[in-house]
């Protein structure tokens, strides 16, 4: 047997059994040997690579018409003779399903759920692997076969039709891609383009597992598209959608293990009304305070000064603004706030063009001076605060710095942050966004500052909502605390073109009325929704919820013992959530080392060894300048801001780490020893699997309550019979000479 070092999910082949790859259709080839069988060397294996997936795909509603191209390439010497299958993406109506290998229609057979069962069971069996025990559950499409030359490639596109799943007014598309993370070669390209149209307004897009691009043509129009080069992707292509015709449209998604006596999970998505381009919008104030130090001279002051201009390019009539350029000292274009307008656009960017680099950086009184400016609470207000170096004229305290911001910020604007270089006090710039209620942007030394600064203002140039806030509530009755720990906490401005992703775990089940509140200038304004928490999940399909909340509350752990110093509570919870989860951080990613047991218990000597480990690590925070502080917070903040759960093992480590060397395990690459599945972590101990559900057990004190069952055995196929989608999942993760050690239904078992 091959194990998963060729191309693909599974390959069944007459007398030889040949794992091989694809993301999401794969290639089975037959090599049948002639009788009699003369004694002489086997042939060369068989080898093949998928060099590009490109998927187009139309979605009317609750309809897609789905294209999907394929180009398998024969790596070897001899012609492979194969078939090929397509797992369905789900349970739906599938129709008008057609496949061309370079433009030669070919038939083929939808098997259903149950000879499809029958058909991976017996690909399990002869191959001796797993892998495709995840796909166990759904239907299957099977071709023909037809050759493919040594060294030629072919191209297979399958065209289908199908009735997309509808869930609490979310509609989702999904493919399946999760085959490909069984390949040992990445993925040359992959292009995934979707076009939505609905007949009333599309409000929520969003992808739980891919960062896509969106863009809105119009209100009832959208594409989204996602493109990759040389990857393995490690999950399906999941997207949801809801279209309404409302000033705003929430969403609500819920997960609750049914295993866990703990909270349940929910994601909420929030989108306003897309306004036409004549349409009037809500005026602004934005100050762009800008570091003009010595540090700054060269190309960043350059950068810096297309960055003013791009946001002066594009204030809008009844904006108010100001430009604050500071060194040692402090000036400003005027001395208040200037309404924009044709002259003062012109006089403004004169004026930028005479910024030049100089002096120290004085940023508590840079700070202190822009607030003075801001006098009315009402109005949407924002602070574009760019620097690139620590502060070394005036007060140069990082408290005192913060505390006096923090004072002087009387009308709630948002302080947007935005470090360049490494030489900034990262910690101090976190400091300020987070009490300034805003977010921290960092530019590293090869990045464009006009590209971030674009980024930041775009998000924040259309406010539809300032000041807003979420309430939950019981349909009936007066109970109100019926949620926690939401992320982002407190209030939050909600932008036109933006979706707010927020997250946060519910204490019952039941229907919920959710009230979202905010202003618009000094007009209150109020929406409200209803919504359902799930009493128990009985399936997978949004356990990415749970991870989700979990990636954001790592964020938040981080941030705490940053900002407030090292508590032994918080990082006994980052452990706990980073062990579970699988999702790993500068301070846990030994969890990724063969040698540390990834134990969840209070009281183990591995919980004890973990939290010590946690501990020293998290001394690199104390660092607030140079590379390993810059990328440290960098990273922290994409875990607070996470809009999509991490997938694979990684988590989340930066390239340059402080901790990255000491952190990579020693004896197996981090995707070997980690395992993500869709609920459950796997991590590998020697040549024992198990989860953190498991971790503590010893196979002989504990053998008692541990069935030992045999691979591919008839009582093995027995518990695939009756597991879940997700539990077959968790099987599927086990290699070649692996035992896993797994929960089940109350039940440990020990799979040889």
């Amino acid at each position: 047997m091959f194990g998963r070092n060729i191309w693909g999910l599974v390959g069944l082949v007459s007398l030889l059994v040949v794992q091989s790859a694809s993301a999401q259709g794969v290639l089975i080839w037959d090599r049948p040997i002639p009788l009699p069988r003369p004694f002489r060397p086997a042939p060369p294996e068989a080898n093949y690579k998928v060099s590009q997936i490109s998927i187009d795909a139309r979605l009317q509603d609750q309809v897609a018409d789905v294209q999907v191209s394929q180009t398998f390439h024969n790596c070897g010497s001899n012609t492979i003779e194969a078939r090929f299958t397509f797992p369905l993406p789900y349970d739906g109506a599938i129709d008008q399903l057609t496949l061309m290998v370079d433009g030669q229609e070919l038939t083929g057979k939808l098997l259903s759920k149950e000879e499809a069962r029958k058909r991976y069971e017996a690909i399990v069996r002869s191959q001796r692997d797993p892998a495709l025990l995840e796909w166990i559950g759904s239907g299957l499409f099977q071709t023909s076969v037809f050759p493919i030359p040594g060294g030629e490639s072919r191209t297979v596109t399958l065209h289908y039709s199908q009735l997309l799943r509808k869930d609490h007014e979310l509609t989702e598309f999904r493919f399946p891609l999760s085959a490909a993370r069984y390949s040992s070669q990445p993925l040359e390209s992959l292009d995934i383009r979707i076009s939505i149209s609905s007949k009333s307004a599309l409000k929520n897009i969003y992808s739980p597992t891919h960062n896509v691009q969106i863009k809105h043509g119009g209100k009832r129009q959208a594409t989204v598209a996602h493109h990759a080069k040389n990857i393995v992707p490690t999950s399906d292509f999941r997207l949801f959608f809801d279209a309404k015709d409302s000033e705003v449209a929430v969403s609500l998604l819920s997960y609750r293990n049914p295993d866990d006596k703990e909270d349940g999970y929910f994601l909420l998505l929030a989108s306003p009304e897309m306004k036409t381009d004549d349409a009037e919008r809500p005026a602004k104030t934005v100050l762009f305070v800008v570091d003009k130090s010595g540090s700054m001279s060269g190309k960043k002051i350059e950068q810096a000064r297309e960055a003013l201009k791009f946001v002066l390019n594009n204030l809008r009539k009844n904006d108010l603004f100001n430009i604050v350029a500071y060194d040692s000292k402090v000036e400003t274009f005027r001395p208040e706030l200037e309404r924009f307008n044709k002259t003062s656009r012109e006089e403004a960017l004169a004026y930028v063009d005479g910024l030049y680099a100089g002096g120290g950086t004085n940023i508590h009184d840079a700070l202190t001076q822009s607030f003075s400016m801001l006098q009315d609470p009402h109005r949407p207000t924002y602070i574009l605060f760019l620097t690139d170096g620590k502060p070394t004229n005036g007060q140069t305290n990082e408290s005192q710095i913060a505390a006096a911001a923090r004072k002087a910020n009387s009308v709630h604007a948002r302080l947007m942050s935005i470090g360049v270089g490494y030489d900034v006090n990262s910690r101090l710039l976190d400091r300020l966004s987070r009490e300034g209620f805003g977010v921290s942007e960092y530019v590293t030394p090869d990045e464009d500052i006009e590209e971030h600064v674009a980024r930041v203002y775009n998000r924040i140039s259309a406010p539809v909502l300032t000041k807003a806030a979420l309430t939950f509530e019981r349909a009936k009755g007066n109970e109100k605390s019926i949620v926690n720990r939401l992320y982002p906490a407190g209030t939050f401005d909600l932008f036109e073109g933006e979706q707010l992703v927020v997250v946060g775990r519910y204490r019952k089940p039941g229907n919920v009325t959710i009230t979202l509140t905010g202003s618009l200038g000094d007009q209150e304004q109020t929406y409200t929704f209803e919504g359902e928490f799930a009493k128990k999940s009985g399936s997978s399909t949004h356990a990415f919820v749970e991870k989700l909340w979990a990636t954001r509350r790592i964020g938040e752990l981080i941030d705490e013992l940053d900002l407030n110093g090292k508590n032994s509570e918080l990082i006994e919870e980052l452990v706990a959530l980073s062990t579970r989860h699988g999702i790993l951080t500068p301070y846990t990613s030994f969890l990724a080392d063969e040698t540390v047991t990834p134990s969840l218990a209070g009281g183990s000597d591995g919980m004890r060894r973990n939290r010590a480990l946690a501990n020293d690590r998290l001394s690199s925070l104390e660092s607030v300048t140079g590379q390993s502080a810059f990328e440290q917070r960098q990273l922290k903040q994409s875990f607070r801001n996470a809009a999509q759960a991490p997938q694979g093992g990684l988590g989340g480590i930066a390239p340059s780490s402080p901790v990255t060397d000491s952190a990579q395990p020693q004896s197996a690459p981090v995707n070997e020893v980690i395992r993500n599945t869709g609920v459950q972590t796997l991590y590998k101990r020697g040549q024992l699997v198990v989860t953190p559900e498991t971790a503590d057990l010893d196979l002989e004190q504990d053998k008692s309550s541990i069935q030992k069952i045999a691979r591919y055995s008839d009582e093995y196929f027995a518990l695939v019979s009756s597991n879940t989608a997700a539990e077959n999942e968790l099987l599927s993760q086990q290699q070649p000479d692996e035992h896993l050690l797994v929960k089940l239904r109350d039940q440990v078992y020990l799979i040889e």
